[in-house]
């Protein structure tokens, strides 16, 4: 058995997340407040004041203290990774699980990371929507005949019958209406406060870079599949700008999923909260050739969670 660690997004968060793993593990429980954070993680993960936790500057924090101490607890309990991705922030916490940093870095980098693209999509009308059944071609085709209302591009190749488009919301707007026209089967917009892995996180990724020149970068112990490359890199050097990019440049998930396949991987474990990156990879194994029997695909988000997954290891 080859396993991965999978790492989701922004975008699953939820009030109450981690509070029973908190409760239950100390190993989750040191790691969730290893950040050197201006705020209680605790109280943002499990009280939510003011839905602070939907703010991009809070939430990237507090989802990458949830991954940490989540994949403390499946290391203490002996299930180690032979490989790691995320999905966008959850990039991070593949880093961090190889060793190329510790949890508290991680978190205090997207921590970093979170308040830099806040301020890049300040006074910044954006919009963000899903696209469902349409093909890149056709997608970016409806982009460029958006253009004339502002800027719109692809942000996120998620997986087979689905693209994220991102920039300003009136071309946002304009692009998933011509997605209609031209067989979209739902176009579904989402809830976001900016223009993320577009053009206009391009602040942000100056100011990241600046940043990681502070930070000392391990070699990782095992293979990190990139955003950026839909790949692996040997090269540790090269992570602080893939980083740099990943942030102002689209998320090839599919492509790494593919990769992730193709390279032998067949336990998939997705460290949550939610069940996106699952459901991805299942679109994934329709789409190719590899039985989907073959590949075992678990979510990790509740201590029962936990327990299930240590049961079905342990059988």
């Amino acid at each position: 058995m080859k396993i991965a660690f999978l790492y989701a997004g922004q975008g699953a968060q939820h009030t109450g997340m981690g509070a029973d793993l908190y409760e239950t593990y100390p190993e989750f429980k040191e790691a969730f407040e290893a950040g050197h954070l201006d705020f209680d993680p605790k109280e943002i993960c499990f009280e939510n004041p003011d839905n602070k936790l939907s703010q991009t500057e809070y939430t990237q924090p507090a989802m990458v203290a949830f991954a940490c101490g989540v994949t403390e607890v499946l290391k203490k309990h002996g299930i180690q990774p032979q490989g790691t991705c995320g999905l966008s922030l959850g990039e991070y916490s593949a880093l961090a699980s190889a060793g190329v940093f510790d949890a508290a870095t991680a978190i205090d980098l997207v921590a970093y990371r979170g308040q830099a693209m806040a301020l890049a999509s300040k006074d910044i009308e954006c919009g963000m929507s899903a696209v469902l059944g349409l093909d890149e071609e056709s997608l970016l085709a409806c982009c460029d005949k958006a253009s004339s209302k502002g800027y719109v591009t692809i942000c996120n190749y998620n997986c087979p019958g689905q693209l994220v488009i991102s920039g300003e919301k009136p071309a946002v707007e304009e692009a998933s209406a011509l997605a209609k026209e031209a067989g979209a089967k739902r176009v579904l917009p989402l809830a976001v406060s900016g223009p993320f892995h577009t053009k206009f996180m391009e602040p942000a990724g100056k100011a990241l870079e600046s940043k990681f020149a502070t930070i000392p970068f391990k070699n990782p112990s095992v293979p990190v599949y990139y955003n950026v490359l839909g790949d692996t890199q040997p090269s540790t050097d090269a992570i602080p700008d893939l980083l740099v990019q990943q942030v102002q440049s689209p998320v090839r998930m599919e492509k790494d999923l593919r990769k992730m396949l193709a390279d032998g991987y067949d336990c998939f474990i997705e460290i949550g909260p939610g069940k996106a990156l699952s459901g991805f990879l299942k679109k994934v194994l329709k789409d190719s050739d590899i039985p989907a029997d073959r590949i075992q695909i678990h979510t990790v988000e509740t201590k029962d969670d936990v327990e299930a997954l240590f049961a079905a290891f342990a059988a």
